[in-house]
């Protein structure tokens, strides 16, 4: 039927416990409605009918549809139109991101295959869409054993389209996946809604390539997990439990190899300086000032993530780049207390510096791999912690020092504005994770209180 026997009517809003917007139009006479989440997708169905008129094209008495919009169902797999994704996101993805982008692609794709006679064990599928699959350098440019190779091309083979995820019960079930790890064990609520902006994310770009109509994974009324985003104030250590800690982390691996005693700048810089492990790994001689008596500073612009050299471009351990959420070139002057001064001062002293300046190194002059300052920490909390607070979650891992520094300068009085500057995170982020008492703090408050209402009696 010719455009002209076509009248598409405006979009209107419907009445309907669930807001959605309308677009009606007739052919020959005959109505036809379409129904959309938004006002702006109804809208843009809308232009491609009156687009469609306007071009001359002929409309189907029988789905009101011109050619051009007649719903076709892709016939591009799950897995292929993985691949492309991971080959638009990897170039400009950070490390870390790439790991997160690599884990979520891996386990929608477990999800994703259909019933296929030969397969594999899950284990191989997911080493080998782990390992090579969703990793760049792709397999077909690097040497890929024949068992890898066979297990890839059964996926290929068995990988349901990526039009059915527009099915609300297979999005359901892909999502519900998402929650569970290998062992059948829930997922953390935080891997959780990782994998699900992946997903979402993903599931955009297959909009934008015209793969599917519109977002189906944000169709689906899905619980996500809750997340908390405060710290548990039982890691805050108090100034005498840190001081405690950092003099145990000296006598970790004895004298002589000094496994501990070269690391004491390093936590000294988490705790007097609030840095991040990465910034404090990152830091070198000459970004430091360090007066022989008084308040320093580190101009901190560099950080050594540690993240697998997989997902590096260096194919090194350690990613080299900027500060954290900020541009490449920007830089971040951090006031540090007499306290760090002297141990940086002292570690200078001992140990020197690396080739390229870094103040913390291994043995062997490389960069301190995450799993090593990992473990002796946990060695001097069993020396520095009674064992009932030992096997509580008290500073339990490295990065809870810069918890512990951010909250007792906020309860120093410190205003929230140059916490958070020197922290190099948002007011808004830093009141909404950081702002916690001490431990021991409350003591004082209720200390504070009673004396207020005994002045009462």
């Amino acid at each position: 039927m010719k455009s002209l026997d076509v009248k598409v009517w405006a979009v209107r809003k419907r009445d309907t416990k669930t807001p959605s917007y309308g677009v009606r139009w007739s052919v020959a006479g005959n109505v036809f409605s379409d129904s959309f989440r938004t006002k702006a997708l109804a809208d843009h169905y809308r232009s491609k009918l009156m687009r469609a008129m306007r071009e001359g094209e002929e409309f189907d008495q029988a789905s009101g549809l011109p050619d051009s919009m007649e719903p076709k169902k892709s016939a591009v797999s799950w897995y292929d139109f993985a691949l492309r994704y991971l080959a638009m996101k990897w170039p400009h993805a950070a490390p870390n991101t790439r790991n997160g982008i690599n884990e979520s692609l891996t386990s929608v794709t477990v999800e994703l295959l259909g019933e296929r006679a030969g397969r594999p064990s899950d284990q191989a599928i997911r080493q080998a869409l782990r390992n090579w699959a969703f990793v760049l350098p792709g397999p077909d440019d690097r040497d890929v054993s024949d068992d890898v190779r066979n297990v890839l091309h059964w996926v290929s083979k068995a990988s349901r389209p990526l039009a059915d995820l527009a099915e609300p019960a297979t999005a359901r079930a892909v999502l519900d996946s998402l929650k569970l790890k290998l062992d059948g064990t829930a997922a953390a609520a935080e891997t959780v809604r990782r994998k699900r902006r992946t997903l979402v994310n993903a599931a955009n770009y297959a909009v934008d390539l015209g793969e599917l109509r519109e977002n189906p994974i944000t169709a689906v009324r899905w619980q996500k997990p809750k997340v908390s985003n405060q710290v548990d104030p039982r890691v805050v250590a108090n100034p005498e439990q840190a001081r405690n800690l950092l003099a145990a982390v000296s006598y970790v691996g004895g004298y002589r190899r000094a496994r501990g005693r070269r690391l004491v700048g390093l936590f000294a810089a988490m705790y007097f300086g609030g840095l991040r492990p990465a910034e404090a790994i990152g830091l070198v001689e000459t970004d430091l000032s360090l007066p022989e008596q008084g308040w320093g500073s580190a101009l901190l612009h560099r950080t050594r993530p540690s993240v697998g050299k997989q997902w590096t471009d260096s194919g090194e351990t350690h990613d080299d780049r900027g500060l954290k959420n900020r541009p490449v070139e920007d830089v971040r002057r951090v006031p540090i207390p007499p306290h760090l001064v002297s141990a940086l001062r002292d570690h200078l002293a001992t140990f020197g510096t690396a080739d390229d300046g870094r103040l913390f190194f291994s043995e062997k002059g490389s960069v301190v791999p995450s799993s090593t300052y990992y473990r002796v920490w946990q060695e001097a909390r069993l020396l520095a912690l009674p064992p009932s607070a030992a096997a509580s979650p008290l500073a339990s891992r490295p990065y809870d020092l810069r918890h512990s520094a951010l909250s007792t300068w906020l309860n120093a009085g410190v205003d929230p504005t140059e916490v958070a500057e020197r922290a190099g995170n948002s007011v808004e982020v830093l009141l909404t994770r950081y702002a916690k008492c001490l431990d021991g703090r409350q003591d004082v408050a209720n200390r504070r209180i009673e004396d207020l209402l005994r002045e009462y009696e």
